[in-house]
């Protein structure tokens, strides 16, 4: 049995998604992305939302009747508690969402990140659609409970009209994958530091590069957003902080490994407290010793592993099995009990990726 209904509905949706006809397959993925997002904020749906959502799927309701029944919904709700105030909130923007993603319409401009915003979180938020007036900070966990230095109000609508002329005048033809992940981690980054609205941006970004990166051909893989949306929140903060007093510079790095598995299908590790600007010093307390020079926790395996790895980070873990002496299986187990332990990690996929050990031996 699924542990929670985060879990129920991700497994119900994928049935449509592996079993569906195209246009059951197609609306499914808009509505698991639609959910995901809603994570950003730390909000979660209804039970009422999934199935209205698989009425919708499967084609006895279109997207306007399972808005319009969310909406009643609520409306005929007498008591509300905080976090039925909160399930509305998700519940009506996931809907919106999943619409959005399925129209064929786009132009690139703040105007329409604008209205997307607008029709998001229409009669949710006050404000909706509307640049904010006021400057704003947000204490990150990513960021140990720091800021972002987010545009002033006075800025927004200069920075944006900037952004968006130097986007209009790049050309990515020609460009390998990689120059082009980072151009994209750039452009993404650079917008939502901006952060023009007084709520709902990182979510009013997903949709708006979702519905860009589709005018260029990319498959985009909406899944990674469904099920990674924290993560690609955090690597948002992680590209717009500095700290260089403790050793902490910006980096799109992490955005990056969104975008490879995102449009390229790569399989790197997505996870949140790599992400952290603790997160190389918790690894040092957690596995050295003394100096910080050698691995004190690690078994005679971990270790011979790590030597391994060290040789030739791009070596196959049946090739590793060889050298070692271990099964295959052994070695799949060891390397992923190894990431945890924030031993290693493994960057760009299985097929084409390598080995980072993070710890001297």
């Amino acid at each position: 049995m699924p542990r929670n209904d985060h879990e129920r509905w991700q497994i119900d949706l994928e049935e449509y998604i592996r079993q569906g006809e195209p246009e059951q397959s197609e609306k499914s993925t808009a509505w698991k992305t639609a959910i995901g997002l809603q994570d950003v904020d730390g909000l979660k749906t209804s039970e009422y939302l999934l199935e209205t959502a698989k009425e919708h799927i499967e084609g006895r309701i279109d997207i306007k009747t399972a808005q319009k029944r969310i909406q009643s919904y609520y409306e005929q709700r007498q008591s509300r508690t905080e976090i039925e105030e909160g399930t509305k909130e998700a519940d009506v923007v996931s809907a919106r969402i999943a619409e959005l993603l399925g129209e064929r319409t786009f132009q690139f401009s703040p105007a329409e990140w604008k209205t997307i915003h607008k029709r998001l979180f229409k009669d949710i938020f006050p404000h909706a659609g509307e640049y904010r007036t006021y400057n704003i900070t947000k204490s990150e966990w990513v960021l140990n409970g720091e800021t972002v230095l987010y545009a002033s109000a006075d800025s927004i609508r200069d920075t944006l009209d900037y952004d968006f002329g130097q986007e209009k005048q790049f050309s990515y033809e020609g460009l390998s994958d990689g120059d082009t992940v980072k151009h994209i981690a750039k452009f993404t980054s650079g917008i939502w530091q901006i952060h023009p609205f007084c709520e709902g941006n990182t979510r009013s970004t997903a949709v708006f590069i979702i519905k860009y990166l589709k005018t260029f051909g990319f498959s985009v893989n909406n899944e990674i957003f469904a099920e990674n949306s924290w993560y690609f929140r955090n690597s948002l903060a992680r590209a717009n902080y500095n700290d260089l007093g403790k050793g902490i510079s910006a980096t799109t790095i992490y955005l990056e490994r969104f975008f490879e598995n995102l449009l390229m299908g790569y399989q790197n590790e997505l996870k949140n407290r790599f992400i952290h600007v603790n997160y190389r010093e918790q690894s040092a307390i957690q596995s050295a010793i003394g100096d910080g020079s050698k691995c004190n926790n690690c078994t005679l395996e971990e270790l011979a592993i790590l030597k391994e790895l060290l040789k030739n980070p791009s070596i196959t873990q049946k090739e590793l099995a060889g050298i070692i002496g271990k099964s295959e299986r052994t070695i799949k187990t060891r390397t992923v009990e190894m990431q945890e332990k924030g031993l290693i990690r493994r960057e760009n996929g299985k097929r084409n990726g390598r080995w980072e050990v993070l710890v001297n031996i």
